[in-house]
């Protein structure tokens, strides 16, 4: 069945993105951050952004996993890092959620900030991830080699979605350098394609199952392309946040892996509250490839978005890791 993008999604999405995490075989959240007035609940902020890669926090929110340690959250939606990471390192709100990149950026122009858990990742499945480059069956792309001296659409320029690109083409031995990227909307891609205004574009889901519905074929996965089982994402606040309040931080950390480990587990419940936060079609969402939510941080993979983003000119130096992750 053909879908149109405004039936799918009535608000531009942004992929910002996933990353974190702790010991896996802690298995719940035991710490109790209390400081509420009167022992209550502490009060947290979290900036989110209205996407499928957030949805364990929802899950974890539903289940009781934050209030069982002391938290009541509040989330509060954005269109992306560039909006909530300021509202984070300025105490607008306590945590929030970008990719990768973003993040890296961030610190490396002397932004404050700490990873405290793990966002969304690859699946690591070629053809079966949740982002993927996509053409039209009649464009002569047939691989990410062809994507060379190509238009390909991203929604942000210089970022997550170029570095990931270019290193699909680089690694099947094309040359990256001679990409001409354009920046539009994920909505606006499948249009853009149809109509010849670019030759490729990289999407995420949802946009990418309603691409494929339409006749769109999937070039490569960029994010397998880039690393096995790339960390696409994470949650984080600021230095000085996490040095004042620890057992908060803690809390967080650890009721954010229950819901990623709850998320992994109940995909059907993914698929339903998704329609909570996001207004995706519900037959989109049971087509969609979901994420994969694991509890821990890849931390080679973050190491490769960096060593790309200083190879593709986005970084001078590479940021400090040991600051940034946890």
């Amino acid at each position: 069945m053909r879908r149109t993008v405004a039936a799918l999604v009535t608000a531009p999405l942004m992929l910002v993105a996933a990353c974190g995490g702790s010991d896996e075989e802690s298995g719940t959240a035991t710490t109790t951050a209390g400081g509420g007035e009167g022992g209550g609940l502490e009060q947290v902020s979290v900036g989110v952004i209205p996407i499928v890669d957030v949805a364990p926090i929802y899950l974890g929110d539903q289940q009781g996993f934050f209030e069982d340690c002391g938290l009541d959250l509040t989330l509060e939606t954005g269109q992306g890092g560039a909006a909530i990471v300021p509202a984070v390192v300025s105490g607008q709100s306590e945590f929030g959620f970008s990719n990768i990149t973003s993040l890296l950026l961030a610190s490396s122009e002397g932004l404050p900030l700490q990873v405290v858990a793990n966002g969304v990742a690859s699946t690591g499945e070629q053809g079966e991830d949740f982002g993927a480059v996509i053409t039209t069956p009649d464009s002569g792309i047939t691989g990410a080699a062809d994507l060379a001296g190509r238009t390909v659409a991203v929604n942000t320029l210089n970022n997550i979605g170029t570095t990931t690109v270019r290193e699909s083409v680089r690694a099947a031995g094309g040359d990256p350098d001679s990409i001409q990227f354009v920046e539009l909307p994920f909505p606006e891609m499948p249009a853009a394609l149809q109509q010849g205004n670019v030759d490729a574009a990289w999407v995420v889901e949802p946009f990418l199952a309603l691409a494929t519905d339409e006749g769109a074929q999937v070039v490569t996965s960029n994010f397998v392309d880039t690393a096995d089982d790339l960390t696409v994402a994470a949650y984080f606040t600021s230095q000085q946040y996490a040095q004042q309040n620890p057992e908060v931080v803690e809390c967080f950390s650890s009721a954010m892996e229950q819901s990623l480990e709850y998320a992994q587990e109940n995909p059907d419940a993914v698929r339903e509250i998704l329609g909570e936060y996001t207004q995706i079609d519900p037959a989109i969402a049971e087509e969609m490839t979901l994420p994969a939510w694991p509890t821990e941080i890849n931390r080679d993979s973050v190491q490769t978005l960096s060593d790309l983003a200083v190879e593709d000119g986005l970084l001078d130096e590479a940021p400090d890791l040991d600051a940034l992750l946890p």
